[in-house]
Order: C-alpha cells, then structure tokens, then sequence
C-alpha cells in the first residue's frame, strides 16, 4: 500500500484558512447576536402595539350597571371586526366574558385572572380554529377594575389582545435572509481582499525564493538589498553564507593552485640534480632535502587551507637560513645562467609569522628575480629597532638586473594567472600568492624599478605586531 506523501500547507493557505475560520467564526456569532437583537426587537414591538390596543379599548369601552361590556363603535383597528384576521381582542372574568368580532370560530387561550394593573405577554401561543385546524399568536393581557357608578360593585377581569404569529415570523424571515445574505457576500469579499492582501504580503517572499534560483542557477551571486526590514536579517544571512561558500571553494582553488606552485622549484631542483653527474651519496641527501621540503610544503598548504587564513601570532622565524636553503636550490635549478645572489640581511632581522608563509614569500620572489635577472640578484632585509622583538617591523626587498616591470603592468602582474611574458613557463601565480600573505599580515607589496641595478624591485613591510 502506497503512503500518501502529505505536504504542509503553504503560508498562504496557513493565512488564508486562519483568517477565513476566524471571519466565520466572528460573522456567525454577528449574524446570531443580530437576529436575537432584531427577534427581541420585534417582539418588543409587537407587544407595544398590543398594549396600545388595549388601552384604545379602554379608551371607549363602557359597563352597563347589570356588568356587560359594551364595546367601542370603532374598534382601534378594523381588523377586530373582521373575522379569522387574526388580530382578536378578548375580555374574562368571574361573570364575563367578552371577544370581538375577529374571534368567531376561534377558540382564544384565555389564562387565569390577572391582578389589577398585572400585565403578561406570552407567545406564540395556539389558537384553535374550527374549520381549519390551529395556528398560533402572541398573547397579551392585564389586569383591570372598572368602576360602574357609586352605588354598584367594580368589575374586576382580564383583557386579552392576540395577534397572528405569521406577521412576525414573516418580518423576521425577511430580516434573516437579508442578513446572511449580506453577511454571507461580506464573507466572501472579505477572504478575498484577505487572500489578495496575503499575496501581496508574502511578494517579498516569493522574490527570494525566484532570487535563490537564479543563484542556484548561477545567474546572479547574491540576493538584491531590495527587501522589507523584516528579511534584511534572513538575507543578510544568505548572502553571508554563499560569500562564506564562494571564499571557501575559492580558497581551495587557489591552496590547490599554491601547492602546485611551491612543488615546482624542489621538483625543477630534483630534476636537475638527476641530470646532473655527481655522487649517488649527494644526491640521495638531496632528494631527502628536496621531498623534506615537499612535504613541509604539503603540510602548510593543507593546513593552511583548513584554517582558512594566516596566523600573524607565530613564533620569530630566522630569515637568513631559508633563504640560504632557498637560493641553494634555485642555483642548481639556473645553473646554466650563472646567477649572483647577494644578502643584506640586518642582524637580528625576523620574521613574526607561519615559517611556511615566510618560504613562500622568499621562494616566490627569490624565484621570480632568477627567472628574470640576467647576472645578479639582491635580497635585503632590515628590521626596525623597537626594544621589544616582538615588535618590531620587518622590512625585505628583491631586486635583480633583469629588464624590469613597467609601471602600467604591476597591477595587473599581481593578478592569478597573468604572465609577465607568455613565452617564459610559468603559473602566473607566485606575486599573486606573496600579496595575499603580505596582506594577511596588514602589509604592504610595492613594485618599482631598482636604481642600483636597474631591473625590478620587490620591496615588502610588515607592521610591528601589536
């Protein structure tokens, strides 16, 4: 047996029954308080007219001195003359009895004596009918003494005024059809103003979802800013997440790119040295050198990546040692140029950082002036003379006798994957690596063009740590 896959309600739908239980909930308990109202209402009506009848009775009645009751020559409506109209007047007491011309053929539910001034409304009541069966109406009646003259006793009974139920209950009819009727087109017009109101309402809504399509597409990288207050946090939030993605797919990219990178000048340097004739005992500490410094490499890069960053709170790293490793093996990988690597290193003079962020920016620009210069290479570093070591800055330079970077290409040299001259192998992406790390650790890269040896000039400081 195959479940049935129950899907939640949208939020429209959610609103929409919400509102439309509670409207008709609220127009019903209207509607009800209203018919109560308006069927009170015409009861109490009703009753008024019945107790002006009686006293228009009242008003032209008389007794003989024998106590029989002579009735007005007009009645107060010309209904009580007709008979069967529904409209009947009635007098009763202990020696009388008294009903108008409309009662013929009627039997008229007289209650027990009423106390004088006593009133009483009933209805609706049975009224039989002799030829046609029974109906009903709504009863009044009050209690009365009548004085006839001095010297004769007062009559003391009971007057009656019916009126047909048919009247009321029509009048009553009508009004509750037209309410419910009203009510009911009000309910209508109200769910469908509420459902427009809530599509109108949950647009914004909408929007993200047709914006996170298209960045699921690849059509845009981020949600627009143009949403109500309420959803700045949730977008805000998004887009802070997909930056947070894009970094981290970016990040990996280019650690991937970075470790190619950084192999290449201890595998260039394996390669050269297996060329080269020499003493299997050297070349075998070479090649432990060499896949030593790989897998330092390795190691950096991949953590690196996990961390996401640089850490500027590392311990001293010496500057002299590295370089002298690095430029050892770039002299073997250009051996054939015969290239000159001089050191002006301040004494003292360090590097506050990640030891593998300081190869990298040593190997990148050490690299970068063999690949270029034509005799000579010059690496300078200079610290400042803060008392405390850790705090003092670091300044470092590079420059060769090569041909030099114009000034209208530095910006875009310093970009991943741009060449200096597409003819000379390489990634592309060694200056790009050397200006993340230095801005890691707030920095700053410069390009110029060496006066004393006239090719280019890499010169680098980094700020005291705080």
């Amino acid at each position: 047996m195959a479940l049935i896959d129950w899907r939640p309600f949208s939020l429209q739908a959610r609103q929409v029954l919400a509102a439309g239980m509670a409207l008709i909930a609220f127009l019903g308990l209207t509607g009800y308080a209203l018919d109560q109202a308006f069927t009170q209402t015409a009861e109490a009506a009703l009753r008024d007219r019945l107790r002006s009848y009686a006293y228009a009775y009242f008003g032209g009645m008389e007794f003989t001195r024998g106590g029989r009751l002579i009735e007005p020559e007009v009645p107060p409506d010309p209904r009580f003359n007709t008979p069967g109209s529904g409209l009947y007047a009635a007098a009763s007491g202990s020696d009388l009895l008294w009903e108008s011309t409309s009662a013929l053929g009627h039997s008229l539910p007289l209650t027990s004596e009423l106390a004088p001034a006593e009133e009483y409304f009933e209805g609706p009541v049975v009224v039989e009918d002799h030829g046609e069966g029974s109906g009903e109406a709504y009863h009044y009646a009050i209690g009365l003494i009548w004085e006839i003259g001095p010297n004769d006793p007062e009559v003391a009974f009971t007057f009656h005024v019916f009126e047909d139920a048919a009247a009321l209950e029509y009048q009553v009819s009508v009004f509750r059809r037209a309410l419910w009727g009203y009510l009911g087109a009000a309910a209508l017009l109200l769910i469908g103003v509420q459902v427009l109101v809530l599509r109108w309402s949950l647009t914004p809504l909408r929007s993200v979802a047709r914006e996170l399509d298209r960045v699921r597409r690849g059509l845009d990288d981020c949600l627009s800013d143009c949403h109500p207050r309420e959803l700045e946090p949730l977008t805000h939030s998004i887009n802070t997440l997909l930056d947070t993605e894009r970094q981290q797919r970016d990040r990996y990219r280019h650690t991937l790119a970075d470790l190619a990178h950084s192999l290449k000048t201890p595998l260039a340097v394996l390669r050269a040295r297996i060329e080269s004739p020499g003493d299997p005992a050297a070349l075998r500490d070479e090649v432990a050198t060499q896949v030593a410094r790989m897998s330092d490499i390795v190691s950096y890069q991949l953590s690196r990546a996990v961390a996401g960053g640089h850490s500027p709170f590392a311990a001293a790293q010496a500057i002299a040692p590295r370089a002298e490793e690095i430029v050892i093996g770039l002299e073997k990988v250009y051996a054939d140029k015969g290239i000159l690597c001089e050191f002006e290193i301040a004494e003292g003079a360090a590097f506050h950082g990640e030891l593998g962020d300081l190869q990298e920016v040593l190997g990148n620009l050490l690299e970068n002036a063999f690949k270029w210069a034509r005799a000579r290479v010059l690496l300078t570093v200079a610290g400042s003379n803060a008392p405390e070591p850790g705090a003092r800055g670091l300044s470092l330079s590079v420059e060769d006798d090569g041909p030099g970077i114009a000034p209208e290409n530095v910006e875009r040299l310093l970009q991943r994957g741009v060449r200096g001259d597409e003819r000379v192998h390489g990634h592309g992406i060694g200056l790009a690596i050397v200006q993340d790390i230095v801005r890691a650790y707030q920095g700053e890269l410069r390009v110029s063009r060496s006066e004393e040896m006239g090719g280019a000039r890499f010169d680098l400081s980094f700020p005291p740590r705080r």
